[in-house]
């Protein structure tokens, strides 16, 4: 039997190459779920049409936006903060600086991602024991999970689709405007670094009009009703009518002991903390890079050992347009990412900077209200005149050019696990060059930045992280191996972020599902 632990999309995917290759597979997971009010009330709205919907479930399910360090709200599912519920509590760990938390909840962090999907360029992959060859044929095994909606653009030139049948999201209206303007100015932004296309987001697309998919009712960054947008835990209700996969809720993995033949998982019931042994053949540890980074620290009693986590630095650049798109509060859309813009300028930086355009949502307006509040502004009485001329674009760094997170285990007074930040002066310094690009290109774009509203994340706010255990070709302590297995250890494989030896800028989600199916693949023959 093997054993995963996590049901993050990292613990599927790879659960699922261990199932095809004709495994055993037992999946433990502390298994958090959304409270039976609101998961009642979500089942409600989804049997019917976002016309009959009661507004105080709507209300209720969209919930308040809590602001999270820095500003920037937490986002929420349902209404719930159940997808970073007792983390820090039952994993005993401290934050100073960092806005990375650990998920226990089932589905992990894909309850509240925002769902966009592309690939990693070669050029980002320095350091890297394999290259997007290796991975070309997971990419596609995942797509056929997850789904994907994107378009055959110019995007597809340097970034692959890996399907043949994606599906296809209407735009919005503001975002069609700026799609224009980018392509009416395709040869000169392109010879200026900057590439464009439509974003490719897990979401299920109407194929016809008899078919299910995305009805657009705006609720995307609070939760689909409907299930369209990919969550891991679908699948793993999949997997749960196989008979050679069974499924353990509640447990917490504390420990993993190795010897020649098998691994010895110690773990405790959330609920009753109760201790709990299982044997496996391999381990394959997919809860994330806070817990599978402790976890095999504390398994080797490695204290005041200090790793270092990569982050990719996260920021918010609201752009204006110089015309009003009316009424986008009241338009039919999807609200998460709607278009895509790569920098490739080695001016800029020598990593793809990935930008993601997101039009009207209350949630990216959230953002917005508070970045304004740092200026003593009024949001109500500049709304009329801004959100109709507003989009906000998410960016994305390279680590390279992003801080890093000092991650230590300390024994003393209690086990715990220590997560300092560590600031590059280099982010700030890209953001700007990022910044005063597209701000040189305002005219092609159709859309300036609004300078004083530039945001900058802590570190670890953009839950791209990992990296504290790194793939090497030939591992050294606290490194691990091309299979995800931590330099002294033969059947434990680490196959989430933790592992990754650097993190492009592009989206983390795509990439750490085609990685762990391909661990879960290769190692299936091992003896």
């Amino acid at each position: 039997m093997h054993c995963v632990v996590g049901s993050g999309p990292s613990g599927i995917a790879c659960a699922q190459a261990l199932l095809d290759k004709g495994l055993e597979v037992r999946m433990l997971d502390a298994g958090l779920k959304l409270e039976a009010p609101r998961a009642q009330a979500v089942e409600q709205l989804g049997a019917s049409a976002p016309a009959g919907w009661d507004p105080k479930l709507v209300a209720m399910l969209k919930g308040e936006l809590a602001a999270g360090p820095g500003g920037l709200p937490q986002k929420l599912s349902f209404g719930s903060d159940f997808p970073y519920r007792d983390g820090e509590k039952l994993l005993n760990c401290t934050f100073d600086g960092v806005g990375l938390r650990p998920s226990l909840a089932q589905g992990g962090l894909s309850n509240v991602w925002g769902a966009a999907m592309l690939p990693y360029l070669d050029a980002d992959l320095d350091g890297w024991p394999i290259k997007n060859g290796e991975l070309a044929g997971h990419y596609a095994a995942v797509l056929k999970m997850t789904g994907v909606a994107a378009r055959r653009d110019d995007l597809a030139a340097m970034f692959p689709l890996y399907t043949d049948e994606p599906g296809e999201l209407e735009l919005s209206r503001q975002a069609r405007t700026l799609l224009g303007n980018m392509d009416r100015n395709k040869t000169a932004l392109r010879e200026s670094g900057i590439h464009h296309g439509v974003s490719r987001v897990a979401v299920k697309a109407r194929r016809s009009p008899r078919d299910t998919g995305c009805v657009y009712c705006g609720m995307c960054m609070h939760g689909c009703p409907y299930g369209y947008i990919y969550n891991s835990a679908a699948t793993l209700r999949e997997l749960e009518r196989n008979p050679r996969f069974t499924y353990q809720p509640d447990a917490i993995v504390t420990s993993l002991v190795e010897n020649d033949e098998a691994v010895t998982i110690h773990s405790r019931n959330r609920l009753t903390g109760g201790e709990q042994t299982t044997v496996a053949s391999r381990v394959y540890l997919a809860a994330g890079v806070i817990p599978t980074t402790k976890l095999l620290l504390e398994s080797r009693r490695d204290f005041d050992r200090t790793l270092w986590m990569k982050d990719s630095q996260y920021f918010l650049i609201p752009l204006l347009f110089a015309r009003r798109t009316r009424g986008v509060r009241q338009e039919a859309l999807h609200t998460l990412s709607q278009l895509f813009l790569e920098i490739l300028d080695p001016a800029v930086s020598p990593h793809t900077v990935h930008l993601q355009i997101y039009t009207y949502s209350n949630l990216i307006y959230d953002a917005v209200r508070h970045a304004l509040r740092r200026f003593k502004m009024s949001f109500n009485f500049l709304t009329s005149s801004l959100e109709e001329r507003l989009v906000v674009a998410q960016g994305f760094l390279h680590s390279d050019d992003s801080s890093k997170i000092a991650v230590t285990l300390r024994q003393s007074p209690d086990v715990r696990l220590e997560l300092k930040a560590e600031i590059n002066p280099r982010a700030r310094a890209t953001v700007r060059k990022v910044t005063g690009k597209l701000m040189r290109n305002a005219w092609r774009l159709g859309a300036a930045p609004v300078l004083p509203m530039v945001h900058v994340a802590e570190p670890g706010r953009s839950y791209h992280g990992g990296g504290t255990l790194p793939m090497r070709q030939e591992p050294g302590p606290f490194e691990s191996d091309t299979l995800g297995r931590p330099h002294g250890w033969r059947r434990v494989h680490a196959v989430d972020a933790t592992i990754l030896p650097g993190i492009p800028a592009t989206t983390i989600t795509l990439s750490v599902m085609a990685n762990a199916h391909r661990i879960g693949w290769e190692s299936a023959s091992l003896t």
